[in-house]
């Protein structure tokens, strides 16, 4: 059974920073493609970070380019993201997402569509306070 578990979420104030992690059940984990998306209160969930299998691709959102730095250790079958510079409007719901594929070219298209994405886990909560 494919399980994504986020973990690392919590409360801080602006400037701040956190280092969200997705564990990931899925074998070979080195096979899929990952992605941060997030889903702020009352607003539809966006894709923020992805990265290719073999971690030679990322991509980022416009808003979050320079501050967040995804990651991937496949030894460990975690994803990571880095996330500095923290701003109120970071505030949302974090999820990790799986997709079985190589994307390097279409991982920013990919970011702007929940439909490619295979797997997705339970979300962790970050809260920036002003």
């Amino acid at each position: 059974q494919v399980q994504l578990v986020e973990s690392g979420g919590g409360s801080v104030q602006a400037g701040g920073s956190l280092r969200l992690s997705c564990a990931v059940s899925v074998y070979p984990y080195s096979s899929y493609s990952m992605g941060w998306f997030r889903q702020p209160p009352g607003k539809e969930r966006e894709g923020v970070a992805g990265i290719s299998t073999r971690s030679d691709c990322t991509s980022y959102a416009d808003s979050v380019k320079g501050r967040f730095t995804i990651s991937r250790d496949n030894a460990k079958n975690t994803l990571y993201l880095e996330m500095s510079g923290l701003k109120p409007e970071d505030t949302a719901m974090y999820y990790c997402a799986a997709r079985s594929a190589y994307m390097c070219s279409t991982l920013r298209s990919a970011l702007n569509n929940l439909d490619p994405w295979n797997y997705w886990g339970q979300g962790t909560q970050v809260t920036v306070s002003s």
